[in-house]
């Protein structure tokens, strides 16, 4: 936190959480906070390590630790090897991060939100075909966590997995949407589900 020159309060904001589960991190309260694979992203530090499984010099000598400022034409975003589950895949493992230069005009045109607000992903299986096939590339906009209206595409987290959905609010519950007709919906509650952001962007090989 120290060296992204954030406190307690500005992290807490920008993974969706209080205060005080941050707080509860940092003094030990909890080690299995389901914000650590979000807080990791964030910070740009490899899961692992902010685990506590690492020595300090993995840390100063990583890539991560040295993000290169983007230039006027683009901007910098990082892809996370944090795989999202078109059906669903666990989230408690290693986090590394390959950096991309993208054409800034072309973030403009998908969200207002900053660089530092996205991150790339890739998709896995085929629950989400053929909106989103397995390993497309996948921006995703941490700073869109209200869902509003229906058929939009979220980046979720339930139970500890990291799932992509198409969602519908019904009252407290949460029907999440598989256009692959081969794969059934499945629905959790308001209170299972952590939105990690919007999806703004699929892009794939032709």
């Amino acid at each position: 936190m120290t060296a992204r020159g954030v406190d307690q309060a500005q992290l807490a904001d920008a993974v969706g959480c209080s205060q005080g589960a941050i707080s509860q991190i940092l003094t030990g309260s909890t080690q299995r906070s389901r914000f650590l694979p979000d807080i990791a992203i964030y910070l740009r530090v490899p899961l692992e390590w902010l685990k506590g499984h690492g020595a300090e010099e993995d840390f100063e000598k990583s890539a991560l630790a040295q993000i290169p400022d983007a230039d006027d034409d683009f901007v910098t975003l990082e892809e996370v090897d944090l795989d999202y589950g078109l059906g669903a895949a666990y989230g408690d493992s290693p986090v590394s991060v390959q950096l991309h230069k993208m054409p800034r005009l072309l973030m403009e045109a998908m969200t207002e939100s900053p660089a530092s607000s996205l991150f790339v992903t890739r998709g896995v299986g085929d629950s989400m075909q053929p909106v989103i096939n397995h390993g497309d590339l996948v921006i995703i906009d941490r700073s869109q966590r209200t869902i509003g209206r229906d058929d939009q595409i979220w980046a979720l987290a339930i139970s500890g997995m990291h799932t992509i959905k198409r969602v519908r609010i019904r009252g407290s519950e949460v029907r999440l949407l598989s256009p692959n007709p081969d794969v059934g919906n499945d629905v959790a509650t308001a209170d299972e589900v952590h939105v990690i952001g919007k999806v703004v962007f699929v892009g794939r090989r032709m």
